[in-house]
């Protein structure tokens, strides 16, 4: 390992692992829940494993482990390729009692998620789960943060798959392959005196922009506008609280042309509704356990600040803050109050190069940093509530070895002060909510699911 090459940790993926511990673990995942072909295929997971058995090579990221897993916020810290590699390891097999439903296979995943990576190995874990009813099988995926973030995850799931039922030549994920992406070279990056001469002025361009950027929200705290929502202006809530290291998963599906003609009707964006069906589940979901603050919920909402044709690998997202308007009761005032506020959370960003979001970001997520320090954590006012991401998918359906996918679903991270991420993934038609939250900070989180999708029948009425 001596000679392995390594590869640098960026700023955020070194984050990622600073927060890793014994109650937060800082890895993602997605559930995908396959209907069989015609013919009713026996033996599926028998025959991948065997092919997966022959595998002598697992493509980028797969195949890289931390250099020092043992002291995981080292500053010596890299990515290295595991030269003994086990499959047996990352790819394993899970069943329910036949036939298993949903609420069987939450609480499979629930726990799945609720153990940590072994950081002795590249850090990531694949589970297929057979068992369920009609003959449907799943797959539970599982990645740390620093390793891949949601935009990469899509890349790889896309390659993994294809749009036709009859192709049978798809790899498994973690294969070795040829880049479908080509990217034309980049030009020669010149002496090293001019590189750094380069960096220093991207540098200096991205501190005025976010100069420029924290004097609006100086005059946004002086004029009193609350159409910007601002750090530690959350109030604290039930949400906020110190968690333990049990999960819960809840999912909910949205048939995407529903929440796009309401984006219509109310000249708002399909995040905008997003916004407001969850503002108005969790504002039903808190009054029903009697601890609604007064002030609105604000959400943290991830922002993928890559080119279109970036291949993926590592963190890159910024972070703009947006009310969720829970104090208000009507559900279309509510959607109202949510598009001002996004509107003044983006052109915050407008102008800004991608040195300089991350810089904003990291300066707006902050004071979340204080939770993980011991005893904070429900005793101080929030940055924000919650964490609500939206991850674009493939807009047809997909196949894998003629198994069509009919639901994906994205798996979070909560942590210290922030018990509950929404995280939703359009797919062929439809937005497919992922909710993980603390089992002991956020309880029945099934009955948020469940308000969420009714909540869409609400919204259709206000602007019908």
């Amino acid at each position: 390992m001596g000679t392995a090459k390594k590869k640098a940790l960026g700023a955020l993926d070194r984050s990622f692992l600073a927060g890793e511990g014994r109650d937060v673990m800082m890895h993602v995942g997605g559930l995908l829940e396959f209907s069989p072909p015609p013919g009713k295929p026996l033996g599926f997971y028998g025959r991948l494993r065997e092919e997966a058995a022959e595998v002598k090579e697992v493509s980028p990221p797969f195949d890289k482990k931390l250099l020092h897993p043992d002291f995981l916020g080292s500053p010596l810290q890299a990515w290295v390729t595991d030269e003994r590699f086990d499959i047996d390891f990352h790819v394993r097999r899970s069943g329910l009692a036949s036939p298993g439903d949903e609420r069987e296979l939450g609480i499979l995943v629930s726990r799945l998620h609720g153990t940590p990576l072994d950081f002795h190995r590249p850090p990531w874990e694949a589970h297929f789960i057979e068992g369920l009813e009609k003959g449907r099988v799943a797959l539970y995926v599982k990645m740390h943060h620093a390793l891949v973030d949601g935009y990469t995850g899509m890349r790889i799931l896309q390659r993994s798959m294809s749009t036709s039922p009859t192709d049978k030549s798809t790899p498994l994920f973690f294969q070795s392959r040829p880049r479908e992406d080509s990217r034309p070279p980049r030009e020669e990056e010149g002496a090293p005196l001019d590189s750094l001469l380069r960096a220093v002025r991207e540098q200096i361009g991205a501190a005025k922009s976010v100069g420029r950027a924290i004097m609006s929200v100086v005059h946004a705290v002086r004029s009193n506008d609350r159409s910007l929502a601002l750090p530690l202006q959350a109030p604290k809530s039930s949400l906020n609280q110190r968690i333990s290291r049990s999960r819960r998963f809840a999912t909910q599906r949205v048939e995407a042309a529903r929440v796009k003609r309401i984006a219509t009707a109310a000249g708002a964006t399909v995040n905008d509704v997003v916004l407001a069906i969850t503002g108005s589940a969790l504002r039903r979901f808190l009054i029903e356990q009697g601890t609604l603050p007064d002030a609105p919920l604000v959400a943290m909402i991830p922002v993928n600040i890559r080119p279109k044709d970036d291949p993926g690998g590592g963190n890159a997202v910024g972070a703009v803050l947006a009310t969720l308007a829970t104090d208000v009761s009507a559900p279309k005032e509510r959607l109202k109050r949510i598009i001002e506020s996004t509107q003044r959370a983006k052109s915050m960003l407008q102008g800004m190069s991608k040195t300089a979001i991350m810089q904003y970001s990291a300066l707006v997520l902050a004071p979340m940093m204080l939770s993980f320090v011991p005893g904070v954590a429900g005793r101080m006012r929030p940055a924000f509530n919650v964490v609500v991401s939206n991850v674009p998918g493939p807009e047809s359906p997909l196949y894998f070895r003629g198994w069509k996918l009919d639901e994906i679903y994205p798996l979070s991270i909560p942590f210290h002060g922030y018990g509950l991420n929404i995280t939703l993934q359009s797919y062929a038609g439809s937005l497919n909510f992922g909710f993980t939250g603390c089992r002991d900070t956020v309880p029945h989180l099934q009955r948020l699911a469940v308000y969420s999708g009714e909540v869409v029948t609400e919204l259709e009425r206000a602007f019908g």
